[in-house]
């Protein structure tokens, strides 16, 4: 069925398409019963404003792009529930895209938002992405983004993260602190800044507590995903390796699972033989046995910052004001269960 129009309602009624579409926005000028009568056929015709159009005349689409490495994954869908929850209130549609952890995926993703003329865009990056032109190309068309969790530090515009060191370092000086002198580290892959910077934090706690770095003892997690068959894995080479390892910082809470599973398969006990410490406190972490410390990064509260700051950028370039980039840090804290030992 052909879409009604301000024509169609404009003919009917033997009125002009000015009249009706100022009827429909309650312009003072026109009568109270022409507002009724227009009202009352445009219910009747079902009649749905041209969003097109109005894009064009307010310059706006309303709606706003996210990419994202992966979509199943505990952290990243607390992100896009906060983030859906304060557009929603903006009245705002979000279009999530997923990169798959692929750079060449991203950029098609980010070309796709820009083509689509959404109001602003928000990303956390693929772990394979080193190249920054598709997001540098971004701000130089003056299009609000913001850049969350996987950040590139050279990029300048508004980032919303977690302090990824201090946390990791909170993570590893709590296995210290509890006795633990011989630490792991599973790591993410060598390329996205919050990797580097976890285990930047792994090794300053170690040296601030005067424990020797072995290389030896940490191991990168290759796949993008994170995998809980990578902590199995990780966790039988471990035991291969070293048999005198007392604690493990891992780079992640669904690895970590994965190790706890395979060192209960394996008779070894947690947290008397070997303390663990995960990061993100997925719901898994708290149903698994042993439970599993962990530091809590606030998915839902950055998924909100996200949305509130893309949003007053696009408001700040409405207004014709110079945007204003933010670096927002939330706070994590250390969530203590069984995987650890008390603290003495």
């Amino acid at each position: 069925m052909k879409p009604v129009t301000l024509q169609d309602i404009a003919d009917q009624l033997g009125i002009s398409v000015t009249t009706v579409s100022k009827a429909l926005k309650d312009y003072p000028d026109v009568s109270a019963k022409t507002k009724a009568l227009v009202k009352e056929l445009a219910t009747t015709l079902n009649y749905k404003p041209n969003a097109f159009a109005v894009n064009l005349r307010t310059k706006e689409s309303k709606t706003v792009g996210l990419i994202i490495p992966v979509i199943v994954h505990h952290f990243f869908s607390n992100v896009i529930k906060g983030i859906i929850a304060e557009a929603e209130a903006k009245g705002y549609l979000v279009i999530i895209l997923q990169s798959n952890e692929r750079y060449d995926m991203e950029k098609k993703h980010l070309d796709l938002l820009m083509n689509q003329r959404v109001d602003g865009i928000m990303i956390s990056l693929a772990n394979d992405t080193v190249d920054f032109k598709h997001l540098n190309d971004v701000i130089a068309a003056d299009k609000p983004m913001i850049m969350f969790d996987k950040i590139a530090k050279t990029v300048n515009c508004s980032k919303v993260i977690i302090d990824d060191r201090q946390a990791a370092y909170d993570a590893t000086q709590h296995l210290i602190d509890i006795g633990c002198q011989r630490i792991a580290h599973f790591r993410g892959s060598l390329l996205p800044q919050n990797s580097i910077d976890r285990f930047l934090g792994y090794r300053k706690a170690l040296r601030d507590n005067d424990i020797p770095y072995d290389a030896s003892l940490v191991y990168i997690c290759e796949c993008d995903d994170l995998s809980f068959e990578e902590g199995q894995n990780n966790a039988r080479q471990l035991l291969l390796d070293h048999n005198d390892v007392d604690g493990i910082f891992i780079n992640t809470d669904l690895v970590a699972i994965g190790a706890i599973s395979e060192f209960n398969k394996q008779g070894i006990k947690i947290p008397e033989q070997i303390s663990i410490v995960g990061f993100s406190n997925w719901f898994m972490s708290s149903i698994i046995s042993p439970s599993l410390t962990t530091i809590d990064q606030p998915g839902l509260e950055m998924g909100r910052s996200v949305f509130k700051q893309l949003y007053k950028e696009i408001q700040q370039l409405k207004r014709d004001e110079k945007v204003d980039y933010q670096q927002i840090v939330l706070p994590t804290q250390l969530i203590q269960r069984d995987s650890t030992l008390k603290v003495k």
